[in-house]
């Protein structure tokens, strides 16, 4: 019952970080009937194209062993180097058939899904054993669509044979009455055939397994809504953790910016709502943007300017502006030069009116 509410509650299509480590796992979409039929299509394929070649090529050499039977020596090592060269001799002549077989398994493979490198199927599980377990796997789905599959290629191979074979009944009595050494050709074609049609109809059974079975294997990745929001916390990082480090680097921030507040050389103000305070020496290029807000920081950087005697001029479009283009230590836009120059070359002149009257 708990399995059944847990998939009933799988609801969600899978995210591809889901059938990735599905993928990493080895738990991948997988028909052996694709991997049957790649086999037998390459056994056939083999069969078509060298049977001849591997027939002569195994045929020559055990009638020169038998006609030169007497030649062989019985002893050790004579029966080693016969053993030696008939080894020799089969891998020649078997050797590309085989890898050919080989590279059809593989391929049926590699068709379905990507390399899988993993041992997680190595691992002892529970559920290999439990009863409950053992008692789904033979009366679940995947054991009916098994039977069903079985069911239907021994109805269908039957008919196949006997479609091939029933025309040829009679030509295949008299293959009693021929010579051992015609019968494998006279037989090749007809083995080809049959095996040809074997092929075609393996490959709808191949087809439709894989298709169920990727059905099979996508329902299985299938997630609730809380698998999926434990996974967007893994991805990307609990909401609550990141409006924290949010706030953190937002203090941080307005506390260093609070820090150069008093060597800004003049804060543009709203006059309440928006404050810019500024930087320049002789020798930079531009002016520089310290430190910026509105409302309480705002009020918060006059009443720093007021403490450290920094003038503070209102202005209240040029304010606007430079809180919306210029970031924290950056130069102020080209478009603000005339406007800020003015600002600053007024402030200027106070201080060295100041200072005059002070000397």
């Amino acid at each position: 019952m708990a399995d059944e509410d847990d998939s009933a509650d799988k609801t969600q299509d899978p995210t591809q970080k889901r059938l990735d480590d599905a993928h990493d796992r080895g738990d991948v979409a997988k028909s052996q009937e694709i991997n049957t039929w790649f086999v037998i299509a390459g056994g056939t394929l083999v069969l078509s194209t060298f049977s001849g070649s591997i027939g002569s090529g195994i045929e020559v050499p055990m009638r020169n062993l038998i006609a030169n039977s007497w030649m062989i020596h019985a002893d050790g090592p004579g029966l080693l180097a016969l053993a030696h060269s008939l080894e020799f001799i089969l891998i020649g002549v078997l050797g590309v058939p085989f890898l050919m077989l080989a590279i059809a398994a593989i391929a049926g493979n590699m068709i379905q899904h990507r390399l899988v490198w993993s041992g997680e199927s190595l691992k002892p599980k529970f559920s290999k054993i439990s009863p409950a377990a053992g008692a789904k796997r033979i009366f679940g789905k995947q054991a009916a669509a098994n039977f069903g599959k079985g069911l239907f290629k021994v109805i269908a191979l039957g008919a196949v044979m006997t479609a091939i074979l029933w025309p040829e009944r009679l030509r295949l009595e008299s293959f009693m009455h021929f010579d051992p050494a015609m019968l494998l050709g006279a037989t090749s074609s007809l083995t080809v055939h049959l095996l040809g049609a074997v092929v075609a109809m393996l490959a709808v059974v191949a087809i439709a397994d894989f298709f169920f079975q990727y059905r099979q294997w996508y329902d299985r990745q299938k997630m609730s809504l809380q698998e999926m929001k434990e996974e967007f916390k893994q991805s990307e990082g609990d909401p609550h953790v990141k409006n924290r480090i949010r706030q953190l680097r937002h203090a941080r921030m307005k506390k260093r910016m609070m820090a150069a507040v008093p060597k800004a050389s003049v804060i543009i103000t709203n006059p309440t709502h928006y404050a810019v305070a500024l930087s320049y020496e002789r020798g930079m290029s531009a002016p520089l943007c310290v430190a910026k807000g509105v409302d309480l920081v705002a009020l918060k950087i006059r009443e720093i300017a007021g403490e450290h005697d920094i003038p503070i001029v209102e202005n209240v479009p040029l304010a606007r502006a430079l809180y919306a283009t210029v970031e924290i230590d950056d130069e102020i836009p080209v478009e603000h030069y005339h406007a800020v120059a003015e600002i600053i070359g007024y402030v200027m002149g106070l201080r060295r009116g100041l200072s005059g009257r002070r000397a």
